[in-house]
């Protein structure tokens, strides 16, 4: 295949260079449509709204032009704060998101940005469709509501559905539809403020008819093909509201460790109520427990999962029955104690002949079962005139006990234990051991010598430390002391390195591993008040400074120079710590070429080449040095070429259209071609897609190539219906420089058969027609389903040529602003002649049919005329069909014969009557080779010349048609 391939592939080319800057140009951008929408909507402002059922596939595509080839980025605003669509995917400026939710409905965004100008960014709405099942509930009035429905009491129904579209509702009793007015005692309508989202049905004082199987149906009118969905309800003297029981004792205590039962059953309700155990606020259930109905067990309970259990219990009557029980789960925890010296007394020592306070504190739980017992030297203690012993109380959660020593003597020094304990037993107590002697001194803090300013290097290990005296001991809190001034006031307090406010210690040291410049700052270490003396705390400051290497910019960049030019080199002092004492040093390769020192004012260095050499290409670099460390700028000086700059937007890219082959015109741009040296040529590779070998060409080029100069080259012999991938490299004296790849695909399936086009504008790209620029106003496509006829209500189509109202075609909109005399024009794709003559002329031409339906209903019709816009040496527009006047409220055919002699296009023209009623319609245009048979009888006037016998085959070139895809 690879030589059948290179006898096939020729390259035939021409290069052609349109000076000027015109072909680089902003983005533009507009969003078409394609997957499964069930519609697509102009509203009257230009907001598009593409309707789409959930589940469906969305997929939106970002037509764009722009050169350079604009970058596409899509995005998703809600609330007013914009993100990346989610579930979604983006693939050659499509964004694809497969079974949308409703959630995923709203306004994308396509935005195109290529750095001319500003970024282009169109919007399309996208309007999720769903419809969930309907839920009936049953209430009674205020003031009636009994455990039962009796007779002379006023019942509704009220049934509710989520949708998109707003819901319809129809109400059934049995086989009977429900209306209002239908039965006197029966009252249908909406509660105010629901905006449709619910329909109550009302039984005024219930009958015995009204005892009956009641059905709710809910629609959105089998919009995008969601069906009707129902709900059923049953009503009987036996309807009640749900009510339940707890089967447990309330509280529940248990112990850490046990399995757990709670149960839940429904004493009442009918239809019978479903039960569910929650926890308040939405909390889970633990991760062990197991629900079966209205019984929930917990294995293996923790006092963590213990707290309050809900039970509710729902049948759609009335309001659901909820009953809440609170577990308990024994314990204790968090065991603290202090001491507190005489506080009549300004000193913080213990003394002979003074008072002196141990405390003790416990979390319990239940809190009522909690207990404290004292022991002196391991024997009971009880409370006396000397020993008070006292007790918080036992609903005061944590609880606390104090044992007041009155009067200090020297027989009072020993050990004193605070036993903590659950009357009942289920957890292990605690005991708290205070040592009372000579030595029970308050705390001492302070900092080892020369250990206050602390200096490390970022990512080293670095301990804080405090030393700490006194008995006992306590425990070190740390924590950042905040820098003073108004911009400190307003930041965020400083946290500790692991992002906690405050860490404790027991040994008085904080390590803090990896240091970071962030860490920079003053630290507080201080006495905690518990597990200690109850006084003032005592504290002391660190100042903790990090060092760092100097930060500098750029950290790498590449500079393109030609040879024989001068440049200069700067590397930049972004901030170092410390900042003195910098040295630089520039270098080329391992070559030094320069060094020196910072000046006290000075942020940056330069390097300066005179006149660059071949020597002079390669790896400057340029290191700032402190105590820390260095920070180097990093200088890639080559002559390589820029990429080329394929040209996306070329007009006629398929130039050539034969049965087996087609040609394909590659154009681009280089970028920045001054930079360097003069390119020579451009080495063109090409390979099939489906193959792996490549086949390659040098393309010369002659004379410097001119920022923005266009630059062509014929494609040739391609076959079809294959892809190509092709790479473009600039060559230059210094070698080869950056190359650029893209595919290019042939889709020539817009002619089926061969030989004739057809267009019904069902899709969103309108078979590549487009609207004239120099016009007044545009074409619009709507469908007859979407179309607003609120201010034009006697004119237009009702549906497609087709009879469907959600087919698709292109008409004008006469309402205002729009006046007499303005014209609207439509133009179709350009169609390239490839007749055997090298001249063609009207004698040797082939004939094509040119055939379109017309719909033109109005009191205020004004005029629809056709022209065949020939593109020869110049541009010239031939009227060929003209239509005036009101033609009635149907569509009609209209048929003519075109022969023309250069490359054409057909053009399209609506022009505005007197009135709004107005409106021109056009659908399922066709051009087709040959005469056109059996023309319809109408009153337009056919301008076209004669016909001829000669019919050459016609070769059609679409702009657009090849799709030039990126890699």
């Amino acid at each position: 295949m690879g030589l059948v391939f290179a006898l096939l592939w020729l390259f035939t080319g021409f290069l052609q260079g349109v000076h000027g800057q015109g072909v680089y140009a902003p983005p533009s951008v507009r969003i078409v449509h394609s997957g499964q929408a069930c519609n697509v909507e102009e509203e009257r402002y230009s907001e598009r709204v593409y309707t789409i059922r959930e589940g469906e596939t969305l997929e939106l595509q970002c037509l764009v032009t722009g050169h350079p080839r604009p970058q596409i980025r899509w995005t998703k605003t809600a609330g007013g704060t914009s993100d990346r669509p989610g579930d979604s995917s983006v693939v050659n400026e499509t964004l694809k998101i497969d079974k949308i939710s409703r959630h995923q409905g709203g306004r994308y965004y396509c935005k195109a940005d290529n750095g001319l100008g500003s970024p282009a960014i169109r919007s399309i709405r996208v309007d999720v469709y769903y419809l969930d099942d309907p839920v009936i509930t049953i209430h009674q009035s205020v003031g009636e509501s009994k455990e039962q429905f009796y007779f002379e009491r006023t019942v509704f129904l009220r049934c509710v559905a989520n949708s998109n579209p707003p819901v319809h509702y129809t109400w059934r009793r049995g086989r009977e539809v429900l209306t209002q007015g239908s039965d006197s005692g029966v009252e249908i309508y909406e509660p105010f403020f629901t905006q449709g989202e619910t329909k109550i049905l009302k039984l005024k004082n219930l009958r015995p008819q009204d005892y009956a199987d009641y059905t709710c149906i809910s629609s959105v009118r089998n919009v995008c093909g969601i069906g009707d969905k129902s709900a059923h309800f049953g009503l009987s003297n036996k309807t009640a509201p749900p009510s339940i029981k707890l089967l447990l004792d309330d509280p529940l205590v248990v112990n850490h460790g046990e399995t757990i039962t709670l149960v839940c059953v429904a004493s009442g309700g009918d239809p019978p109520p479903t039960l569910q155990w929650v926890r308040p606020g939405g909390e889970e259930l633990p991760k062990r427990s197991i629900v079966k109905g209205g019984t929930l067990t917990i294995p293996g309970v923790t006092i963590d999962e213990g707290g309050a259990y809900s039970c509710m219990a729902s049948n759609n009557v009335g309001n659901p029955a909820k009953k809440t029980a609170n577990l308990l789960v024994r314990g204790l925890r968090k065991g603290r104690f202090w001491i507190t010296p005489d506080p009549y007394h300004n000193d913080d020592n213990i003394q002979i002949g003074r008072e002196v306070k141990i405390s003790c504190q416990v979390e319990a739980t239940p809190p009522e079962e909690m207990q404290f017992s004292w022991l002196k030297n391991g024997r009971p203690l009880r409370s006396s005139e000397r020993m008070v012993i006292t007790h918080t109380d036992t609903e005061v959660s944590p609880g606390t006990t104090n044992l007041d020593i009155i009067d200090l003597k020297f027989t009072d020094f020993g050990t004193y234990t605070c036993v903590a304990s659950l009357r009942n037993g289920g957890s292990p107590e605690i005991s708290i051991d205070v040592n009372i002697s000579s030595t029970t001194v308050p705390p001492e803090l302070s900092v080892p010598r020369g250990r206050s300013h602390l200096i490390a290097q970022e990512g080293d290990t670095v301990d804080l430390q405090c030393l700490v005296s006194g008995k006992p001991k306590p425990i070190i809190l740390w924590s950042r002391v905040e820098e003073s001034g108004a911009a400190a006031a307003a930041a965020a307090p400083a946290l500790m390195p692991d992002g906690s406010p405050q860490i404790e210690s027991y040994d008085g040291v904080l390590r803090i591993s990896n240091v970071t410049r962030d860490m920079s700052g003053t630290y507080r270490c201080q006495t905690s008040q518990y597990n200690g003396f109850n006084v003032k705390p005592r504290e002391a400051l660190i100042q903790l400074v990090v060092q760092f290497p100097p930060v500098v910019e750029p950290v790498y960049t590449e500079i393109r120079q030609a040879l024989g030019r001068a440049f200069s080199l700067t590397c930049r002092l972004l901030r170092a710590h410390p900042a003195r004492l910098l040295r630089y040093e520039w270098k080329l390769g391992s070559r030094l070429l320069t060094m020196g020192q910072f000046s006290d004012q000075q942020d940056d260095t330069n390097y300066q080449v005179k006149a660059l050499n071949r020597e002079g290409y390669g790896e400057y670099t340029c290191d700032i040095t402190n105590e820390a460390g260095a920070g180097r700028c990093t200088f890639l000086v080559t002559g390589k070429a820029y990429p080329p700059e394929f040209y996306y937007d070329t007009y006629s890219a398929l130039w050539q259209n034969r049965p087996r082959v087609y040609g394909f015109k590659l154009q681009w741009t280089q970028m920045e071609p001054n930079a360097v040296d003069r390119i020579l040529a451009y080495r063109l590779g090409i390979r099939q897609m489906s193959q792996s070998r490549w086949w390659e060409q040098e393309i010369p080029m002659e004379g410097n190539i001119q920022k923005g100069e266009l630059l062509t080259y014929n494609l040739t012999e391609l076959v079809k219906p294959e892809s190509y991938l092709i790479r473009l490299t600039p060559i230059t004296r210094y070698g080869e420089g950056d190359a650029t790849e893209r595919i290019i695909t042939y889709s020539g399936m817009m002619f089926y058969p061969y030989g004739e086009f057809q267009c019904g504008f069902e899709d969103e790209a309108l078979c590549l027609f487009s609207q004239d620029k120099t016009d007044v106003f545009d074409w619009t496509r709507h469908s007859a389903a979407t179309r607003d006829t609120k201010y034009t209500p006697n004119t237009g189509p009702s549906s497609d040529h087709n009879g469907s109202k959600q087919g698709f075609y292109m008409y004008i909109e006469t309402s205002r602003p729009r006046l007499e005399g303005d014209k609207a024009r439509l133009l179709s794709p350009t169609f390239n002649m490839n007749t055997k003559n090298s001249a063609p002329s009207v004698a040797n031409s082939p004939t094509y049919c040119f055939a379109f339906y017309y719909h033109m209903y109005g009191k205020h019709i004004g005029a629809l005329n056709v022209l065949l816009r020939q593109k020869g040496q110049t541009v010239t527009d031939t009227s060929v069909l003209n239509l005036i006047g009101n033609q009635g409220d149907r569509w009609r055919q209209a048929k003519v014969n075109i022969r023309p002699t250069a490359a054409f296009q057909m053009v399209i023209e609506g022009v505005r009557g007197a009135g709004i009623e107005g409106d021109i319609a056009i659908d399922d245009v066709t051009i087709e080779e040959g005469e056109c048979k059996d023309p319809p009888p109408n009153n337009l006037r056919s301008l076209a010349p004669p016909s001829s016998p000669h019919i050459w085959q016609l070769c059609v070139t679409l702009s657009l048609a090849l799709i030039g895809q990126q890699r």
